[in-house]
């Protein structure tokens, strides 16, 4: 497949090197430091079992350059993602698949205002990355990546999707749940981030005091309120299994992704996160008073840092 990587940061440098390793016809959308540096020395990935690898990769800042493609991998962070969607345009033919692998649960109705309809393919993923430095990826841990249509179907395009994943050596399945899946790991973000960011810890004081276990409980069963308003089917008993499934598997060192931006004064992706919990509750006529907590102490920092007058 002729593939464009669209954020070329932990998630799209691990998934693009994969790939283009594997033979695949990747070029990386990238910019900065991060371009110039995969220019000249290429992409090195460094994989969670100490095996790392170097590519003579393609990157370019002008996705004009590259032209229709068959996949764009969607990995921008969800505030940049009407701007990603308008820049990729060129790269986007009839044909085209956008998998979008980021957090929230409105990103392929933003990213069709773009493209037009049919393009966009929900993606989950349960891999860790970051830049380690330009032009390195280091990736902490590389667990199950799913696709899958949103209407349920198992179609050709998912399968062949499906294939290269595979092909190129990541843990990758298919799924025809996309819709509760997605909601899933939304709740799971809201949820333990919004506990972390409220208590200013990390996962194991949050579970080992009692009134902030009780806040991230009470986080994760308002999110699957709203979740059932939108159609998704999940159990009511999500909440504790979550809780029961950080107590066994999370390190208790664990930081959620906008906590450790909070704390590295980055941009916020609280309204794509805890805000959309609130708005959806509200136009459901939900009350959602702890995601409303999170969402309005992290307002000030959502541009990174505090905003001052």
């Amino acid at each position: 497949m002729r593939i464009a990587i669209m954020g070329s940061g932990g998630l799209g440098g691990y998934y693009g090197g994969m790939l283009a390793r594997a033979g695949e016809d990747v070029t990386f959308i990238a910019r900065g430091a991060n371009l110039e540096a995969i220019r000249a020395d290429g992409l090195t990935v460094k994989l969670p079992s100490g095996e790392e690898f170097t590519l003579d990769a393609k990157a370019t800042n002008d996705p004009s350059e590259i032209g229709p493609v068959d996949l764009v991998l969607f990995c921008v962070k969800t505030y940049d993602t009407d701007a990603a969607a308008e820049q990729i345009r060129p790269t986007v033919g009839p044909e085209t698949m956008i998998a979008s692998i980021q957090n929230g649960v409105d990103n392929g109705e933003r990213i069709e205002k773009f493209s037009g309809a049919g393009h966009f393919v929900p993606g989950v993923s349960y891999v860790n990355g970051l830049i380690e430095k330009p032009g390195v990826i280091f990736v902490r841990s590389a667990h199950m990546t799913s696709f899958g249509e949103m209407n349920g179907s198992l179609t050709p395009r998912i399968e062949q999707l499906v294939k290269s994943f595979h092909h190129a050596g990541i843990d990758v399945e298919s799924r025809t749940d996309m819709q509760s899946f997605l909601w899933e790991k939304f709740v799971a973000i809201c949820g333990v981030g919004g506990a972390e960011i409220l208590a200013r810890q990390s996962m194991g004081p949050v579970l080992a005091t009692p009134e902030t276990k009780d806040l991230l409980v009470g986080l994760l069963q308002e999110v699957v309120v709203v979740a059932h308003g939108v159609g998704a089917n999940l159990s009511p008993e999500l909440p504790d299994q979550l809780v029961e499934f950080a107590s066994n598997n999370v390190p208790p060192t664990h930081r959620s992704s906008m906590f450790l931006d909070l704390l590295e004064e980055k941009r916020l992706e609280v309204e794509s996160l805890n805000g959309t919990v609130v708005r959806l509750g509200r136009e459901q006529g939900v009350d959602t008073p702890l995601n409303f907590a999170v969402y309005a102490a992290l307002k000030p920092y959502e541009n990174g840092g505090l905003e001052t007058l």
